[in-house]
């Protein structure tokens, strides 16, 4: 499979700009469960900014509703 990173960047979510893997969401994905994380585009805005990739985060995160 071919990621399409150019693609993928249009709608990526993710504000750490400086990350390597950004666009490329196979790579991201299995980075941050290697670190028991949950990827950027997974929180909404105001929780993603916080740069909190806990799996305690997203909880947190949803449960404002």
């Amino acid at each position: 499979m071919v990621c399409r990173q150019e693609k993928n960047l249009a709608g990526c979510t993710c504000t750490y700009s400086a990350c390597n893997k950004r666009g490329l969401c196979c790579e991201c994905v299995a980075y941050h469960r290697k670190n028991g994380e949950i990827p950027g585009c997974f929180f909404p805005p105001a929780a993603e900014r916080t740069y909190d990739r806990s799996i305690q985060a997203f909880i947190r995160a949803h449960s404002k509703a």
